[in-house]
């Protein structure tokens, strides 16, 4: 069996256990994002701020103020005792610190290392090489320099990371640091955990070559983000001096065919001879191991010396060049999909990397081993990347797809589709196959799935299932020619208002349409017919923002009055005023109800949570400058919050708690859409951007440019594929979330759309812009 597959079975089957630990563990992490706890002397100074104008008597503010001051006195000292303690116990590490570096197996600094990153937006995975100490003194072979070895290694595993994995790559930066490993005078346990030591917040690949009797063990160390330790462990042992032998046996065999055809054309026997060289007693060697073991004779207990030369050496690093760049892919691939969420690379590029010595008889047990492998990590990464799978499987069943035997393929293809069913909810006791069933769910947006399904089985000829997608292909060519027949067109404008529309909102029965204005009007209209049904009147300021509560029942609105800002809530269908909020001293530039309608958050330069239907103030989160977006996750257990400083921050609605906080935009956040699944985040920009996150990790996964000037609304469709964006360019884009691509844009406006609403059916969006109209799209 090659060698190097040997090797990519014996790594998927020690190390994806690791890579699925990892996932579960981050996973589980993630999902108690909400039960995180601030230090004591931060709850408490919350619990000090936060009080109220009432509370805040001349009295009771100079007691808190001097309880403020003796808290801060007493936080003051215990910081300087730290500060002390951590000074003493850097001066009691040094000796240790040094002895670190008696062990430390690098020509680098930690400080060389721990800065190479600063400058890309992904840590790189850093690959260091320990090459292989080969005793040449068993062969008769005329140097005994590694360095040649090392430098032939170095340059093959540093031609393959630069072509697949390298470090200027944006999607998969990877660094290989070869040379920096001082291979003479360090190996094994007491180096790594030397290296882990110090260097364990970077991601590290460390592939340790170590010569043992005929053998080279190859070993790997490994740590990636957030580990609590390293992986170490020798994952193949390599049959170096049978490898060099078979190289020379093989040279002697060609050499006998040449030395054949040279005695048929008369040529001198002893000249011949003195042509061959070492393949003379290499051929002669092999002759009498021919007739011993004709004989009888067990040639595998002699110790038969074939002579090496470079050729042979040649060949020794090839092999292990393969077998380096295999593990140094498959690492690569599982930090970069565990943590970057990029698909892996290796299916792709695994037949050409084996391409000279593919035995595809061979194979098949370290093929099923690597497939399976791959299949482990992508079950683990269901719960949290569940979408991704069908694409992944495909991804691995076409590289599996030139084997004789096709069932590893077929079961990677049958895992995909039936992900995609399930993903769909569609069921298959209705249906004779897979693909019949596909039918019934099947959407614009999958056709690069099937063309991909098409390609795989055009691969393995399997001609009913190519008839199969082909239909479905048609099927879709029937929806895209349904999709432009139907293109987002123009309703109608409404043109009822005197100033700047700033927020809109169909109501949940898709029957009507509320806006408010800087006119200081709210206006209810009819969504089908644009008849004005009232106007809601009272307000004494602009009106920024507004939002009707999931039951249709209750109208959120936010002003900008002064001194004291506030928001209203009115019975929708009524007209009538139920509450007036107060305690907000700035505008109130945004509000927002729960799903549950229970709760209401209104934004100005800190958030106020209310009780929707009493009144009643719950907390307060507190911002550092102007709040301009609210939104509040299906299950109630996040609200997201973007401001003038360019960040999100997400909270606990319930108790104030702040979760994290991303970082990513270049400018004031003005819309946030949460998707119909919790899963996603949606955030739009005056750095004209839109970014997508993952709203439990808070991991940023694409970014949306398109716009040339602010975002300043979003909205997400029922089914969560399509993204609408309003900006000051004046018009309105409609975003493909699969591919990340405009799939039109909307024009008609005159001044900045500032505001979208959605109609529950997705069927309506309506837009109000600084133009003082109002237009309604059917979509």
């Amino acid at each position: 069996m090659d060698q190097g597959l040997r090797l990519l079975m014996q790594l998927v089957l020690e190390f994806t256990p690791v890579i699925v630990t990892l996932i579960q563990k981050r996973t589980a992490e993630t999902l108690t994002t909400t039960n995180y706890q601030f230090p004591k002397v931060i709850q408490e100074f919350i619990q000090t701020a936060s009080i109220t104008p009432e509370q805040n008597s001349s009295v009771a503010g100079f007691a808190q103020q001097k309880l403020l001051q003796q808290q801060l006195a007493v936080f003051q000292r215990e910081t300087q005792l730290q500060i002390a303690n951590q000074e003493r116990e850097t001066v009691l590490k040094l000796p240790e610190v040094y002895k670190i570096f008696d062990s430390w197996p690098l020509r680098l600094y930690p400080s060389q290392i721990l800065e190479s990153h600063t400058s890309y937006k992904r840590i790189p995975l850093k690959i260091f090489l320990a090459p292989p100490q080969v005793k040449f003194d068993q062969f008769d072979y005329e140097t005994q320099d590694n360095s040649q070895i090392e430098l032939m290694l170095a340059e093959g595993l540093r031609e393959f990371v630069h072509k697949h994995y390298s470090l200027q790559n944006s999607i998969r930066p990877t660094e290989l640091l070869a040379g920096a490993w001082d291979s003479k005078r360090f190996h094994s346990e007491s180096s790594i955990k030397a290296l882990f030591g110090m260097l364990k917040t970077e991601p590290i690949l460390i592939l340790e070559s170590e010569h043992d009797g005929d053998y080279l063990n190859l070993r790997m160390a490994y740590w990636g983000l957030g580990q609590e330790n390293y992986y170490y462990k020798t994952i193949f042992r390599l049959p170096y001096k049978e490898i060099l032998h078979e190289s020379a046996k093989n040279r002697a065999l060609n050499w006998q065919k040449i030395r054949d055809e040279l005695i048929l054309l008369g040529e001198d026997l002893a000249e011949i001879n003195h042509l061959g060289k070492d393949n003379i007693l290499n051929l002669a060697i092999l002759e009498k191991a021919e007739k011993w073991q004709d004989n009888g004779i067990d040639i595998s207990q002699l110790s038969l010396q074939y002579q090496v030369n470079h050729q042979d050496l040649e060949k020794l690093c090839q092999v292990l060049i393969t077998c380096h760049c295999l593990v140094a892919a498959w690492v690569a691939d599982a930090y970069h999909l565990v943590h970057h969420d990029v698909q892996p690379l290796l299916p792709e590029v695994l037949p050409s990397l084996l391409k000279d010595t593919f035995d595809l008889q061979s194979v098949q047990d370290p093929l099923r081993v690597y497939a399976t492998g791959y299949q482990q990590v992508y079950q683990a990464l269901e719960q949290e990347r569940r979408y991704w799978v069908p694409e992944l499987a495909l991804q691995l069943a076409q590289s599996l797809s030139h084997l004789p035997d096709r069932s590893w393929a077929q079961s990677q293809v049958d895992y995909s589709v039936k992900t995609w069913l399930q993903l769909r909810q569609v069921s298959l006791q209705e249906f004779a196959n897979p693909l019949e069933a596909m039918q019934s769910a099947i959407k614009i947006e999958d056709e690069a799935y099937l063309e991909k399904l098409k390609t795989y089985f055009t691969t393995v000829t399997d001609r009913q299932s190519i008839l199969d997608v082909e239909k479905l292909l048609d099927a879709i060519a029937h929806l895209k020619h349904q999709h432009t027949l139907a293109s987002p067109g123009l309703c109608y404008t409404i043109t009822g208002h005197s100033g700047k529309v700033a927020s809109v909102a169909i109501s949940p029965d898709g029957e009507m349409l509320i806006s408010g204005c800087t006119d200081k009007t709210i206006n209810v209209w009819n969504l089908h017919t644009s008849e004005q049904i009232r106007t809601l009147s009272g307000h004494k300021g602009e009106i920024s923002s507004l939002t009707v509560s999931p039951d249709g029942n209750f109208l959120a609105v936010g002003s900008c009055e002064h001194p004291r800002s506030n928001v209203k809530v009115w019975h929708l269908k009524t007209g009538k005023l139920l509450h007036t909020l107060l305690g907000h001293q700035k505008p109130v530039n945004v509000v927002a109800i729960s799903p549950d309608g229970q709760i209401l958050a209104s934004g100005s330069n800190k958030i106020k949570i209310w009780h929707l239907h009493k009144g009643d103030r719950i907390c307060t989160l507190w911002h550092s400058s102007a709040v301009h977006a609210v939104a509040i996750s299906p299950n109630g257990k996040i609200l997201a919050s973007g401001s003038f400083d360019s960040k999100i921050r997400l909270w606990n609605p319930h108790t104030g708690d702040p979760l994290r906080t991303l970082n990513g935009h270049d400018d004031e956040v003005n819309s946030i859409a949460i998707s119909p699944d919790g899963q996603l985040l949606f955030s739009g920009s005056a750095d004209t951007t839109i970014k997508i996150w993952h709203l439990i990790t808070g991991k940023l996964l694409h970014t949306l440019s398109g716009h040339s000037d602010a975002v300043k609304s979003i909205a997400i469709s029922p089914d969560a594929q399509t993204l609408f964006s309003a900006s000051g360019d004046t018009t309105i884009k409609i975003w493909h979330l699969a591919t990340g691509e405009v799939r039109q844009t909307l024009t008609g406006h005159s001044g900045t759309v500032n505001t979208l609403s959605l109609s529950p059916d997705g069927k309506f969006l309506a837009s109000g812009s600084s133009d003082r109209t109002i237009k309604i799209w059917q979509i």
